[in-house]
């Protein structure tokens, strides 16, 4: 694809292509290629460790984020890591169609199927089956999920599994079927969901169906993991509230709803994800927990936030597209590493113990990770409330980190019915049109027009009012021009409607910037955030250690840079 200049702005596979580095960085050629789960950026020099997690849940989510990342780049870069990766998954199922941990030579865990590793384990075979049709892959997903089919203990209305680790023997209690003890259904049973559905769209497995049908009413009518006002359920027994497996719980219902056409299930969705945005910030940082992690936001969390909420917008609730620009623009982004003058390296591995710890060029490797525990303006969290200083990289985040970027990324432009519909104003490029994003700089954007369009429409932020937008229609020699007072031009409450576009049309639309200032709250602190539009260009307090939101440079005309925007032949919907 030919160069040209476009605006120097969020370009969201940009930051993909930085996630791939961390992706293929981690993995540990002392272990076989298995990824360090945490890094500690702070110690001196800086390490990453292994964990219990290492296994089906870190596989798992490094082919999903490997998959939507290189469909976002077209990079072919770590491919020898990435088919050990692969090759580590397959290796760690068993007979009974379970994914197992591993014994490991630095810790004495034993060998099980933990139920929230096989969230992850269907997740990577579902997007590796779509991108490469493999049939070996569909029979390892077809067997996986026979197998949470068969392990699940049944009841009339509704299945759960009755521990958090399921061996080969079987339950690890008989006594806890009986006392049909569920610990956290939403972290074993509800999350499973999201995947086990897209398998069943992609494959029509029946078994993946039947199980989201009976998760889901577990969850609703029976779990009490979320309370009658929309509330997460913050005793013990609920993991405290623990905010990354109650939205991500959010996230696969929203989807089961709107596949089934269930409106009750949706709006049963909307109370919840309306009370969790009231415990967050606008910009997109959300508490661990309820109580003792309530301090240590998860890049998890905020990723479920941003998939439910695109969701309920493709539902009608068009709100949340503004709602899920500004996690984009703002603690997203801001919460992947790409800075790390501040983290020091060791060059050698001569302090590195096998199996458990590694020093080794850490800072390199682990360029274009997201955050696994951070503040609200900090990407370390140190406070002296909760659990103080723990990790600040977690691989968990960094699967999820990508699949946040993929969702925004893939999202910008959709095309529902003949209509194309711009429903985020990021830089993106498509079969249908480009966009050109001078956000936050000039309150402008720019559609190059690939192909005849039946029905154009782009989403206005709320905060642009209407009575000051404008647009220019350029075609050949042909100009045109509008503005938002039209009233014919609004469709969805907040689409300007453009009608038919045509092949080599250029659309420029135009508007003012909001400047404003939010006091947001975190946790029962108060952080005065300043915003040019959706974007966050400071915040008060500052970080210590790693400031966020300090290094935004904003000016009069968005800069530009030679480049182009990637436009895949065909769309990868997850």
């Amino acid at each position: 694809m030919s160069k040209h200049l476009i605006p120097d702005t969020l370009m969201l596979e940009e930051r993909a292509l930085h996630a791939i580095n961390a992706i293929v960085g981690i993995a540990d050629p002392d272990h076989d290629g298995i990824p360090f789960f945490a890094a500690d950026l702070m110690q001196e020099p800086a390490c990453m460790t292994h964990g219990d997690w290492d296994y089906g849940s870190s596989h798992g989510r490094m082919i999903d984020a490997l998959v939507l990342a290189r469909h976002m780049t077209g990079s072919a870069e770590g491919q020898e890591t990435e088919e050990k990766y692969r090759a580590n998954l397959m290796s760690f199922f068993k007979e009974d169609g379970l994914s197992y941990r591993q014994v490991s030579p630095a810790h004495d865990w034993e060998p099980n199927a933990n139920l929230i590793d096989q969230r992850a384990v269907i997740l990577s075979l579902t997007s590796w089956y779509m991108e490469s049709g493999d049939p070996k892959v569909k029979e390892a997903a077809d067997r996986h999920v026979a197998a949470l089919k068969r392990i699940a203990i049944k009841e009339r209305d509704i299945w759960y599994y009755p521990a958090s680790e399921y061996k080969e023997g079987g339950w690890p209690s008989s006594n806890g079927i009986l006392l049909r003890l569920a610990p956290d259904p939403a972290s074993f049973c509800g999350r499973l969901v999201m995947p086990l559905l897209k398998y069943h769209e992609v494959t029509g497995n029946k078994d993946a169906f039947e199980l989201c049908q009976f998760f889901t009413a577990l969850i609703i009518e029976r779990s009490g993991v979320f309370n009658e006002d929309g509330s997460f359920n913050t005793s013990l027994a609920y993991r405290s509230g623990h905010f990354h497996t109650r939205v991500g719980t959010l996230d696969a219902i929203a989807r089961f709803g709107k596949f089934t056409g269930n409106a009750a299930m949706i709006a049963w969705v909307k109370k919840s994800y309306d009370w969790a945005l009231t415990v967050g910030t606008a910009f997109g940082w959300t508490p661990g927990d309820m109580h003792e992690q309530a301090y240590e936001h998860e890049t998890c969390s905020l990723v479920d936030l941003i998939s439910t909420g695109i969701t309920l917008a493709q539902c009608g609730y068009v709100e949340y597209w503004g709602t899920v620009e500004r996690f984009l623009r703002n603690h997203l982004t801001e919460s992947q590493l790409l800075d790390l003058d501040w983290v020091q390296q060791s060059e050698d591995r001569s302090n590195d113990i096998h199996g458990d710890i590694s020093y080794y060029k850490v800072a390199d490797r682990t360029r274009g990770a997201f955050a696994g525990y951070s503040a609200p303006n900090d990407f370390v969290c140190d406070v002296i409330e909760g659990r103080g200083h723990t990790n600040d990289l977690q691989i968990c985040c960094l699967g999820s980190g990508t699949r946040g970027l993929f969702m925004g990324w893939s999202n910008t432009v959709t095309e529902h019915q003949g209509t194309v519909s711009v429903n985020f104003l990021l830089n993106r490029g498509s079969k249908w049109l480009d966009v050109h994003s001078y956000l936050p700089h000039e309150g402008k954007i720019i559609l190059h027009i690939h192909a005849d369009i039946s029905r154009l429409q782009v989403r206005i932020p709320e905060w642009a009012g209407f009575t000051k937008i404008q647009y220019t229609r350029e075609r050949g020699s042909i100009v045109t021009t509008g503005h938002g007072k039209e009233s014919s031009r609004w469709v969805n409450r907040c689409f300007l409607l453009l009608d038919e576009a045509y092949e080599g049309e250029t659309v420029t639309i135009t508007f003012p910037l909001s400047l404003r200032t939010t006091v947001e709250t975190a946790v029962n602190q108060s952080f005065v955030t300043e915003w040019r539009g959706d974007d966050v260009v400071s915040i008060t307090p500052q970080g210590k250690t790693k400031p966020l939101y300090t290094s935004r440079v904003v000016l009069g005309q968005a800069p530009m840079k030679e480049g182009s925007l990637r436009r895949p032949e065909q769309d990868f919907i997850w």
